[in-house]
């Protein structure tokens, strides 16, 4: 009876669900609280489930479940907590992913971290593209696997059982003492894991940070299939794609864009393609330099999502280690490059840099000669012999219609990946695929790249694909067109708040094809010592932000967003986008992004009525 109320609701609620829910790929900061993410959208929820209210007014108010989409969404939400209350689980006790894979290398990273076995179950298949022996050379995870015909097969084991199997719908389960995991896979869809017992309930947020850096949620569409196959009690009707045409589409976009011959790879998200680059690196380096060390050299300020995650593959890997790169302010990226490189020479170890062009928040540009220079330059180690030439891991998300790659652009001469973020420009924040392409010399890099993506089962979507397919297209326009917009803005507040710093490329830049549409505003302060001007400018942040998204609440928004197809967004690095970044490192300053499709007299109005409030 009760299971009934439970999915007669659910019908309800997507019949009447925001349009957002389905189409949006981040959300908004205003109505969201990073310590509560999911809790509070589901404890509301709940509430309106309880009162078998199911008003379309009254479910577009709930709070935003997370700032990313790919970290989680209301979809996602609602099907954890739909699978829970079947279960008679906590909701925190179910989690989706869109990767076959990622629930089970997560179980495996928490497990090696305790130094605990992992006995793995699985009737029919394993994940496609799984691989025991790359996963425990390369990930260093070790398990025991095991095919049976169901879980009654399941034994005690002093350590994790996990038990997989496939379903066409989404199945309740008789869960049993004996496992600790399910791994419910699901066609197209994704899967479902199921934590099981009060004392596996440690693992839950280390599988959602996993979700969080090395993979992606279940989509929203995808979610919503399973919902609809739940509450109709059928298998799921997956939707028809034309996969093959939308892949040439998007392969022959990528080539164009970034001026290369190689195959574009696509991931479910930034994040995740950038997982498979530092997993296929390391692949190489363990194949090629054995026994040498792996040094990633990250920038210490750059996107939280970059910085977090390069330091939990360092976590789990001995010879993986992670050196600071300073980029901005008072520190020269070359400079920084040139002085790390030699070192790491000397130490004949592996140098593998990820780096940000223009940088994140402050909008700078190396001088690509010097840059050209330094990582071509041949090194020794101190033993005088020939050292390890570098891999130049390049995000080029705030510009990826500059030319790096290619025969004779400035990077097409010594070991260079490109890749970007797909909520960006890509896709015009329609989806959250990302891409990466590589230069002539790094085939075989690109080779074991693919492999990992592959592993981790962390390909774009055929819905993904289909979206990219109809958006690369117009993207140079779109990013000239936006970039015009971010000029007059740029230029306006330069006028009329002359004592704020802006932090922007130059006109010089410009014409060498930077044309990024974001910019850092750090506004003017005042107070008697260093704390004072600090907490009034941080103030005045939020205050010339809510009065933005007040006034113009059709364009402008308090989100952590970039190359959208309309509207002026608007956020604080330093809590959101640098949320994991060491608190020294984080930028308190107002990044602002605007779209080619705006109201760009009355955001200059708006400005100007802040200008004189203060």
């Amino acid at each position: 009876m009760q299971n009934n109320k439970t999915l007669n609701y659910i019908k309800e609620v997507l019949e009447n669900m925001p349009a957002d829910w389905l189409n949006l790929t981040t959300h908004r900061l205003d109505i969201y609280n990073e310590d509560l993410a999911k809790s509070q959208f589901l404890f509301q929820f709940d509430l309106l489930y309880r009162a078998s209210n199911s008003d379309a007014s009254l479910l577009s108010e709930l709070p935003t479940a997370y700032d990313y989409i790919r970290l989680g969404h209301p979809l996602s939400c609602i099907l954890e907590w739909t699978i829970a209350k079947l279960h008679d689980l906590e909701a925190n006790q179910v989690i989706s992913f869109s990767s076959q894979t990622a629930p089970l290398l997560a179980i495996l990273r928490t497990n090696l971290l305790e130094k605990k076995n992992t006995q793995i179950l699985y009737t029919g298949k394993l994940p496609k593209g799984f691989d025991a022996e790359i996963i425990k050379l390369v990930y260093g995870y070790n398990f025991e696997l095991k095919q049976v015909e169901n879980a009654k097969e399941a034994s005690s084991f002093e350590g994790s059982t996990v038990f997989i199997s496939e379903h066409d719908k989404i199945e309740t389960i008789k869960r049993s003492r004996k496992i600790d995991f399910y791994i419910n896979l699901h066609a197209e869809l994704g899967s479902v894991l199921i934590v099981n017992g009060e004392k596996n309930e440690h693992y839950i947020s280390d599988i959602q940070h996993v979700r969080r850096r090395e993979t992606i949620a279940m989509t929203p569409a995808n979610c919503l299939v399973a919902l609809k196959s739940l509450t109709e009690g059928t298998s799921f009707n997956i939707p028809k794609h034309n996969i093959s045409s939308d892949k040439n589409l998007v392969t022959d976009s990528l080539k164009k864009i970034t001026n290369t011959n190689l195959k574009p790879l696509v991931a479910s998200s930034g994040l995740s393609m950038q997982y498979a680059i530092m997993m296929g690196l390391i692949h190489d380096a363990l194949e090629n330099h054995k026994g040498k060390d792996i040094k990633f050299i990250v920038p210490p300020n750059c996107y939280g999502g970059t910085n977090d995650q390069a330091r939990r593959v360092a976590a789990c890997i001995d010879n993986v280690e992670i050196v600071d790169l300073p980029v901005d302010g008072d520190n020269d990226m070359v400079q920084s490059i040139d002085t790390i490189l030699a070192k790491i020479a000397k130490e004949d170890a592996i140098p593998y840099i990820i780096a940000e062009i223009p940088t994140n928040p402050r909008v700078e540009v190396p001088n690509l000669e010097d840059l050209k220079n330094v990582l071509c330059e041949v090194r020794e180690t101190d033993s005088g012999e020939k050292a390890i030439d570098p891999v130049f891991i390049l995000d080029q998300t705030f510009c990826p219609n500059v030319l790096f790659l290619g025969e004779g652009d400035i990077l097409s001469t010594m070991r260079t990946i490109s890749y970007a973020s797909g909520s960006k420009f890509p896709s015009g924040g329609k989806c959250t695929a990302g891409y990466c392409a590589g230069n002539q010399k790094t085939q075989a890099l690109m080779d074991k790249i693919e492999l990992h993506l592959n592993l981790c089962d962390n390909e774009a979507t055929a819905l993904q694909y289909e979206i990219l397919a109809k958006q690369l297209p117009s993207m140079n326009q779109r990013i000239a067109d936006a970039y015009k917009n971010t000029r007059e803005f740029v230029n306006f507040i330069h006028d009329v708040l002359p004592d704020a710093k802006i932090n922007f490329v130059s006109e010089e830049l410009a014409e060498q094809g930077f044309t990024p549409s974001v910019f850092s505003l750090d506004l003017p302060t005042k107070g008697d010592t260093a704390e004072e001007k600090e907490a009034y400018k941080r103030e005045l942040n939020h205050k010339l932000i809510h009065l933005m998204i007040t006034e113009i609440p059709n364009e402008s928004k308090y989100c952590v967003s970039y190359g959208q197809l309309k509207g002026c967004y608007w956020t604080i690095p330093a809590t959101s986008t640098q949320g994991t970044t060491k608190e020294g490192d984080k930028d308190y300053i107002a990044r602002v992004s605007l779209s080619p499709d705006l109201d760009l007299e009355l955001h200059k109005k708006v400005f100007s009525d802040f200008v004189e409030s203060i």
